[in-house]
């Protein structure tokens, strides 16, 4: 993952679990907010995130968390590829310091489509008080969202709308996760992928 996360000076692992430990880097959590002047750095990490070689490991850890929730398989194939994905990408985890811009806990770390984690930042941003519009102006800083067909992204949008209501629902006292599904919602409904409250789609 190097040179976006800070240097790995550890790892152990069993057949359940992979540790890792990392160098301490003095950094502070990003802010999404709109008119952050962070967010070209917060893009840039995510562009170069999409530009890093497969490690070796991760070729046997195919995307696939959000396949229950698209409509068929032939729509979850528009999930895959063959980019090195982070899939959580969120204002703690892009820190921002002095000597450098990091992406941190890589708890689940898969192989995909390149558009995943730009389309991840969309709904972040959003949740953060974005626009739909303004979430997808920045995500397309990203090369491998304006390459992407945006059939796959439409199907992503819906899947990950119904992600995040599931979550939300069989965890109702997590304020956050409600959050979550209504940035994603938002974002749904912005790609006519998923109804206006209210109203039924034509």
């Amino acid at each position: 993952m190097q040179p976006i996360s800070p240097t790995l000076l550890w790892h152990a692992d069993d057949d359940e679990w992979l540790a890792l430990g990392f160098d301490v880097v003095d950094a502070r959590r990003s802010d999404f907010t709109p008119a952050s002047p962070d967010l070209p750095g917060v893009v840039d990490l995510v562009n170069r995130l999409g530009d890093l070689p497969i490690p070796d490991i991760a070729r046997d850890w195919p995307e696939s968390r959000w396949d229950r929730f698209a409509v068929d398989e032939t729509e979850a194939e528009l999930f895959r590829g063959d980019t090195l994905l982070h899939t959580d990408i969120n204002p703690s985890n892009l820190i921002l310091g002095e000597r450098g811009r990091w992406i941190v806990d890589w708890s689940w770390p898969t192989r995909g489509a390149g558009f995943i984690d730009p389309a991840c930042l969309v709904v972040q941003l959003i949740a953060a008080g974005h626009t739909p519009e303004a979430a997808e102006a920045w995500a397309a800083g990203c090369r491998a969202w304006a390459d992407a067909d945006s059939i796959a992204i439409d199907a992503f949008a819906a899947a990950t709308r119904r992600m995040h209501r599931s979550r939300a629902d069989r965890n109702p006292e997590a304020t956050w996760l409600e959050a979550m599904a209504a940035a994603a919602g938002a974002w749904a409904v912005h790609r006519g992928v998923a109804e206006v409250p209210g109203q039924a789609m034509t």
